[in-house]
């Protein structure tokens, strides 16, 4: 029995390092930009069913991407010294549960879905899981695929106005285009430090597109980052609180400046890490500003 006991342990460690459980930086990077379009769209006062079943599913859909992303990069990551002790590459989880937790996953999405009763929510969902099961695949023949993985990672912030709304209006496609610079941004700097391997291995990445010119082509993505989310904050009316916030943000980006334009490896992933920091100080904004302004509680 405790044999029984150890063994079932030891696939869901397996489970939990497949889903990227222990790293949760990427649920935090597709979270951000959910709960902006999630209080933006509610006016600060998103609905509580709606808040937790966009926060679980952020987390679901995160762990079922990490899984197909490994899936499909299998046969590649064993030749990167960063993945190749990945559970699936390293051939302690075989494809078929791979794929099956991946099901697992996307169905317990879906049903949070459902449980929306929300139409447009629903039909939605149907693009936003093509999205994140496709994107690993698209690192074959797109020069700049952080460009889709953006899209992917930000298709929260649609359905987040659509069950809030009922629709999905001008603003949220532009908030989901921030989304893509910002992925842009911060994925290059994740690439930086993997380009060596991924151009031994043939696979292209935004690194590895801009070459020589990557730390101001993530400065510039950054930049629109801002600009375009300082729009939408305009369009709306918000106030000192929310560009306190952007600025906050710009001066972390900033930081990251200083860390990537030398190019070393590890430098390059703390900047990635470090955008969790971003996302929140431009949530913090929206959040307070709302709050001083009393329309949170109008």
């Amino acid at each position: 029995m405790e044999m029984r006991l150890d063994r079932v342990r030891e696939r869901l460690d397996l489970y939990e390092r497949l889903m990227r459980l222990d790293k949760p930086i990427g649920i935090l990077l597709l979270l951000w930009p959910t709960l902006w379009a999630l209080w933006l769209s509610a006016d600060g006062r998103p609905d509580r069913i709606v808040l937790w079943v966009f926060i679980l599913g952020t987390v679901l859909m995160r762990s079922a991407g990490c899984v197909i992303n490994d899936y499909a990069d299998r046969d590649f990551d064993k030749h990167v010294e960063r993945t190749k002790e990945r559970p699936l590459t390293a051939g302690r989880v075989t494809t078929k549960e791979a794929l099956a937790l991946f099901a697992a996953l996307s169905l317990c999405a879906f049903a949070l879905v459902l449980l929306l009763g929300n139409p447009l929510v629903i039909w939605l969902s149907v693009p936003a899981l093509f999205l994140a099961a496709s994107y690993p695949f698209t690192k074959r023949f797109l020069a700049i695929p952080q460009a889709y993985l953006g899209v992917a990672f930000g298709f929260g912030i649609p359905m987040a106005y659509a069950a809030q709304l009922g629709e999905v209006p001008p603003e949220a496609w532009w908030l989901l285009l921030a989304n893509v610079f910002w992925a842009v941004a911060y994925d290059t700097e994740y690439a930086m430090v993997d380009r060596d391997d991924d151009l031994k291995i043939g696979i292209r990445t935004s690194a590895i597109t801009f070459g020589r010119f990557d730390v101001a082509a993530v400065m510039l993505c950054y930049a629109m980052t801002l600009l375009i989310i300082g729009g939408v904050g305009y369009a709306q009316d918000l106030g000192w609180a929310f560009y306190a916030g952007l600025a906050v943000a710009a001066g972390i980006m900033g930081v990251h400046y200083t860390w990537i334009r030398g190019r070393e490896r590890m430098v390059c992933f703390k900047a990635f890490l470090h955008n969790n920091y971003v996302g929140a100080a431009i949530f913090a904004g929206i959040v307070v500003d709302f709050l001083v302004s009393g329309r949170s509680f109008a």
